[in-house]
């Protein structure tokens, strides 16, 4: 059975987006792989985060994992900074890659902006630390994003060279796995940009823990072209909102976009708005109630962590300690 790793910023109560692109493809890979899955607070901090409010949003964030499907019992979760394997292989890695490497890396220009000078140490060296979560398990399988694949490009480089230096063959090969229909949501306000809740408008999002109205409503005011919608699937070509909602109805229904224009082609947004509308209340209803009800119950997800974390470093602890030997550490004699 191969083991997958994917990781998961903090940032609270996650998007359809987050659902739709990774979490709900996480516990589809439960029944047929080992899982590790990570709340990345490590990962967060790269940009300031206020202190209360990242134990709160860590805490969400598992909360609606649980609530999602992940199993804790069988698999493992936790969260990355209660592993101190991760830091330790991560500077190993920081004096692995290259400069030249990490500027390749078009993630960090594109959240540093213009004003790269003030970015921290942290979000360049981001990708490092990134590789080290994976191959602290020896993970060969991550989930992610289209956007993340660099990053695991990155992870392969990092482990080759490593295994060039010392003469080895210990860090294997990691296998990128993008699933589903809509492995990447867009705004519902621009089908050309990535739903986040990093945006300033509420509209362009739906959050998980929106309720029926609030889904409806922002549904109803998705922004789309005057079009109908076509019969076949080459007809959503330059159509950006119109892809991307037939795309996030065919992931919420579990088919694909052909079949959705199956059922609506011809038909106007006004009809398709209110069926899609009602499938998604259908489906994010009992995860809405769910999280609220581990919500209730912060002891048992901090239990849920820290079991969960011990379980991890027993994993990663051995693995990283043999690379610290490789490197030539002295490390801790028992």
């Amino acid at each position: 059975m191969q083991r997958v790793f994917s990781g998961i910023q903090p940032s609270g109560i996650p998007t359809l987006g987050n659902y739709l692109g990774a979490i709900r493809n996480w516990v589809g890979l439960q029944s047929d792989h080992e899982c590790i899955w990570c709340v990345v607070d490590l990962h967060a901090i790269t940009v300031f985060q206020d202190p209360k409010a990242l134990r709160q949003q860590t805490l969400e964030m598992a909360a609606t994992l649980l609530a999602c499907g992940v199993d804790p019992q069988n698999h493992i979760l936790f969260a990355q900074s209660s592993v101190r394997s991760h830091v330790q292989l991560a500077w190993i890695f920081n004096c692995v890659a290259r400069i030249g490497w990490l500027n390749r890396m078009t993630q960090f220009k594109d959240k540093a902006g213009k004003d790269r000078e003030n970015a921290s140490a942290g979000l360049y060296v981001y990708p490092n630390l990134m590789a080290a979560d994976i191959h602290a398990y020896h993970a060969t399988r991550v989930p992610v994003g289209d956007d993340q694949r660099q990053h695991l490009e990155l992870a392969n480089d990092i482990a080759k060279k490593f295994n060039f230096d010392y003469g080895v063959e210990f860090f294997p090969q990691i296998e990128p796995l993008i699933l589903g229909p809509a492995a990447r949501v867009m705004s519902l306000r621009d089908g050309t940009k990535k739903m986040s809740k990093s945006d300033p408008s509420e509209q362009s999002r739906i959050n998980m823990n929106d309720d029926g109205d609030a889904i409806a409503l922002k549904i109803r005011r998705a922004k789309t072209d005057p079009e109908p919608l076509p019969d076949a699937v080459a007809g959503l070509e330059g159509r950006p909102e119109a892809r991307n909602l037939v795309g996030i109805y065919a992931a919420l229904a579990e088919t694909d976009h052909a079949s959705v224009l199956q059922d609506f082609g011809g038909k106007g947004f006004g009809t398709f708005k209110e069926a899609l509308a009602e499938l998604m209340v259908e489906k994010l209803a009992p995860i809405n109630n769910e999280t609220r009800r581990w919500l209730d119950d912060e002891g048992s997800i901090v239990r849920i962590l820290q079991a969960g974390a011990e379980r991890a470093a027993a994993i990663a602890d051995p693995i990283v300690a043999e690379a610290e030997r490789l490197v030539g550490f002295i490390g801790l004699q028992r």
